[in-house]
């Protein structure tokens, strides 16, 4: 059975993202439908797949980071309104593949991602 998996790294502080809340969404058309929600554990990952079983299908999908809110939990000034407050990776999966790891790299400025393992 496929997975999808992600983990946040804190690029600023050389950390784990944790806390980070995060909605997942699939593309149907020009709607998003909401598939689910989760948030980071201290080792900044979630403590279980974010899609897999039968909902695990070919298609585009969305995660939603909550980055904003979680630099401003860790105290880090942002302006208003923040750069980056929430992050939006738009990716498709292939069902064919087993698992798909969707990490992101985050700092209170920039952020990168590509496909884990």
């Amino acid at each position: 059975m496929g997975r999808l998996t992600t983990h946040v790294l804190d690029a600023a502080h050389g950390c784990p993202g944790q806390g980070v809340a995060i909605e997942l969404f699939r593309v149907e058309g020009e709607q998003l439908v909401r598939l689910g929600t989760a948030r980071t554990n201290d080792d900044g990952r979630c403590d279980t797949p974010l899609l897999e079983g039968d909902a695990y299908r070919t298609g585009i999908y969305q995660l939603h980071f909550g980055v904003g809110d979680y630099y401003r939990d860790r105290g880090v000034a942002l302006g208003d309104p923040a750069f980056l407050d929430v992050v939006v990776l738009r990716f498709g999966i292939s069902a064919e593949q087993s698992h798909y790891h969707v990490p992101l790299l985050v700092s209170p400025y920039s952020y990168s991602t590509y496909r884990g393992s």
